[in-house]
């Protein structure tokens, strides 16, 4: 019988996936239906279909403000008012406890998402070897970066929805459509079909290095051996290993869908998450580290910072797997984290932004002191953290004014705080153009009503873009580009890489699967926590708990390390879409959900006033809602659920 597929179209660039070696593929043929054996004749049109396999992938995970994504703007990280929900940032409709069932934000649970992807992958897998101008080995090669792929669609179906269907092969389409109808399978289930997809892949796929440069962005073995440690970790943990709130939750068939408590799936993890970290070191990973080009130590860390999520175009140290986000289509992150100035401040002024996405108190007060504890634990910090007082140091010149009043919670603070965190009269360290010369200087922000970085009006405004927390946020921003036009020369020189997976990210799961599986942490724990320390420019774990902390003793047990790991989760990887994740998995998203966003009075122009008569922050967005257990998974369209008879997540 001969097969037939009908093509959706893909209006994605290839480039975003190979950077400018090569294009995307936009998958619409001359016909509207064609053979399938025919796109598996010659390798130039089988490795079209591999790159099609790869577009949802990008889409889905590496664009921060797209609605097929959840992971950034859906927690509780950026805060905005409705006017970034009505500039395309309706992701933030999720943390306001506004998703929905007949139309849900993140939606990838239907067919021409991410079942269509894993068709793509199935039809893939089933042809390639037909094509009679490729040799044996590069097939299997290209087999093993579509089993790859299609085994992260399985990963992110799971962590968004729970439960899913797996396709092994895809099914006639004449079969009657009793038999059409598939059950979600349990977690457990979903588990082994990623692994052993990730095992078969890793045994034919190279390390990113040694990969031709058309195919290095696809999987690669360190990408592969990280996404089965990162799917037992999540295996492990309360989310689906033990979880009370769904025991009795059922596919269509009345098979249980979450297992029972199993103490040795955090081993498991931790030992996937340990070889994943060999695999990547003989791969050549290592954390970013070394810049010396700025004037003090400070400054560079912060550089080797903003190394980790803008990376060194496709040879960075840290990237696992990494895409071509292209700034220029879809991604428009940087448009509503560059500030939106008044046109008179020439030095600060990018016609293109948005500017109304800011960072509010509580991810603000989650970095660290400048001795790596949280602000409420280090016994030598500040006496006030809400009082004006002046910093000294030399240490922080260029970060922080030396000898001027500025505000407590600002000083002395890690460097990831600075690296990350615009904070009203702190210092941005970046290029800056006067007169066409460019050169690098500490870019003041005074953000309070009325001056160059805050908001112009004198009441909060719905139509127009503001921040409304009072603190902006560098990431994702270049320092060495000017804030004059940023946008601008964004779009015509930068091509902006984004990371699927980090190196620190492996790091922070086995040191907390090693965690959660001893009954007293030891080494296993401590050391690869202490990794991401010490390159964020802090003391290790022990070192700083030990010498400064209140209670000392807390880094010496596993409940204490449980915080203290999951804070470094938060701040290692803050706005990089883990968090979504994170707190879901931990199961604690009720109590992190649940608070309003809280910030400084924008709308004031004396220093009294923005800081709220150094009382504490006030409330700025007050929607933030997390219900349970409804919210701790996507729902599953309604018409879907009509249509495929298909079991809908609890609570929708």
């Amino acid at each position: 019988m001969r097969k037939y597929l009908s093509y959706i179209v893909l209006c994605v660039s290839l480039t975003s996936l190979m950077g400018c070696s090569s294009t995307w593929l936009d998958v619409v043929p001359e016909s509207d239906i064609e053979t399938i054996e025919t796109n598996f004749e010659k390798r130039e049109d089988a490795e079209e279909w591999l790159k099609t396999c790869y577009v949802f992938l990008m889409t889905n995970c590496a664009q921060a403000v797209n609605p097929a994504n959840p992971a950034y703007l859906g927690a509780d990280e950026f805060c905005g008012n409705d006017f970034a929900r009505t500039q395309g940032a309706t992701s933030l409709f999720i943390g306001d406890g506004l998703q929905m069932a007949h139309d849900p934000y993140g939606n990838v649970w239907h067919k021409q998402q991410y079942y269509a992807a894993i068709r793509y992958c199935n039809i893939f897998l089933e042809n390639i070897g037909n094509v009679y101008n490729m040799d044996e080995d590069e097939k299997r090669l290209w087999a093993a970066e579509v089993k790859a792929v299609k085994a992260f669609y399985y990963f992110d179906l799971m962590r968004r929805y729970g439960p899913i269907i797996l396709i092994d092969e895809n099914l006639d389409p004449n079969l009657p459509i009793e038999d059409m109808l598939q059950s979600r399978r349990p977690i457990d289930e979903v588990v082994a079909e990623i692994v052993r997809l990730c095992d078969e892949a890793m045994r034919d796929l190279p390390y990113m290095s040694m990969k031709e440069e058309t195919h290095k962005l696809f999987f690669n073995k360190e990408a592969t051996a990280t996404l089965k440690a990162l799917t037992l970790l999540y295996a492990a943990s309360p989310l689906f290993n033990g979880n009370t709130l769904f025991q009795n939750f059922t596919n269509r068939d009345g098979e249980k869908c979450f297992p029972e408590y199993d103490h040795e799936k955090w081993r498991r993890a931790a030992e996937a998450c340990d070889s994943a970290i060999m695999i990547c070191k003989d791969a050549g990973k290592e954390l970013v580290s070394g810049s010396g080009d700025r004037p003090t130590p400070l400054l560079n860390t912060m550089k080797d910072i903003e190394r980790t999520w803008l990376g060194d175009d496709y040879d960075t140290p840290e990237g696992i797997l990494i895409v071509n986000n292209g700034f220029q289509r879809e991604d428009r992150l940087p448009y509503f984290l560059v500030p939106s100035v008044d046109p008179r401040y020439t030095k600060y002024y990018d016609g293109s932004s948005y500017g109304c996405l800011g960072a509010p108190m509580k991810m603000v007060e989650m970095f660290y002191t400048d001795h790596g504890l949280p602000i409420d634990e280090d016994s030598q910090w500040m006496a006030n953290k809400y009082y004006m007082t002046k910093e000294y140091d030399e240490r922080y010149r260029d970060v922080v004014p030396i000898g001027e009043n500025v505000l407590s919670l600002h000083r002395r603070r890690e460097p990831r705080f600075y690296a990350m965190i615009g904070a009203d009269r702190t210092y941005w360290y970046r290029a800056m153009s006067n007169g066409g010369i460019v050169s690098y200087k500490g870019m003041i922000l005074n953000n309070r009503q009325g001056e160059e970085t805050g908001t112009q009006v004198k009441r909060y405004d719905e139509s127009q873009a503001q921040n409304i927390t009072g603190y902006w946020i560098k990431k994702w921003i270049y320092s060495g580009i000017p804030m004059n036009n940023y946008s601008n020369y964004m779009r015509s020189s930068i091509t902006q890489t984004r990371y699927i997976f980090r190196l620190a990210e492996l790091y922070l799961a086995s040191a907390e699967a090693w965690n959660e599986y001893l009954k007293t942490p030891d080494a296993r724990v401590y050391n690869p926590l202490d990794k991401v320390r010490e390159r964020a420019g802090i003391l290790k774990v022990r070192e700083a708990w030990q010498t400064y902390a209140k209670t000392p003793e807390k880094v010496n047990t596993q409940e204490g390390m449980r915080e203290i790991i999951h804070q470094e989760w938060n701040i290692e990887f803050m706005f990089e879409g883990r968090r979504y994740w994170n707190v879901r998995r931990w199961m604690t998203a009720q109590e992190e959900f649940n608070t309003p966003q809280t910030g400084w009075n924008v709308l004031a122009s004396d220093e009294k006033g923005f800081y709220n008569n150094f009382e504490g922050p006030i409330i700025v967005w007050n929607k933030q809602k997390f219900e349970v257990p409804k919210d701790y998974f996507t729902p599953i369209q309604s018409e879907e659920t009509l249509i495929s008879g298909i079991r809908q997540n609890l609570g929708w």
